[in-house]
């Protein structure tokens, strides 16, 4: 899991780096960081819970999804200490974030945000349904992790909409003249 954050961080930093000159740093730097947000939370949780789980029988694997909101949820992860609808609101902060950002860069923005947490939210429902149709992840789906995770993303989205007149992402950096 951490080999996979890193090879793909150095491949999305190698892309921020070639955007910025024709999109500016912040759109750049913003949409970079989207992806491998996304990239991260799919390694977290579509990556076996055991480093090898073994077989997972048909008989064995859950046929359907918790709808038991608030149910069962573990400590925390073995990387990521405190409790598991914490970790799945906050891993979904930085994303809501760094969507806002990249859709201010253009006047649709007030469209494509809102579509952004949308796609958040189907990122999260994808997620929970890849967990229940691999069995041999020994992964559960559960809607509250879909709650908890929409939560995180409309949170980062509140905190994305505070940054924009920090980070003025429709600005692309002039070069100067000269």
């Amino acid at each position: 899991m951490l080999l996979g954050a890193g090879l793909s961080g150095l491949v999305l930093l190698g892309l921020a780096i070639v955007l910025q000159r024709r999109t500016g740093v912040v759109w750049a730097w913003a949409f970079a960081g989207l992806v491998w947000s996304l990239v991260v939370i799919a390694l977290v949780t579509l990556l076996p819970a055991q480093g090898d789980p073994g077989v997972v029988y048909a008989e064995d694997r859950l046929g359907t999804c918790s709808f038991d909101l608030g149910g069962p949820a573990p400590d925390g992860f073995w990387i990521f200490p405190g409790g598991q609808r914490l970790l799945n609101v906050l891993i979904f902060v930085p994303p809501g974030a760094l969507m806002v950002v990249a859709a201010a860069r253009w006047r649709a923005g007030r469209v494509l945000a809102p579509l952004g947490l949308g796609l958040l939210a189907a990122y999260s429902v994808g997620i929970e349904w890849t967990q229940l149709e691999l069995a041999r992840l020994d992964r559960a789906c559960d809607v509250t992790d879909v709650v908890d995770n929409v939560a995180g993303a409309v949170l980062g989205a509140g905190a994305g909409l505070l940054l924009l007149p920090v980070l003025r992402p429709w600005r692309a950096r002039r070069r100067a003249t000269g």
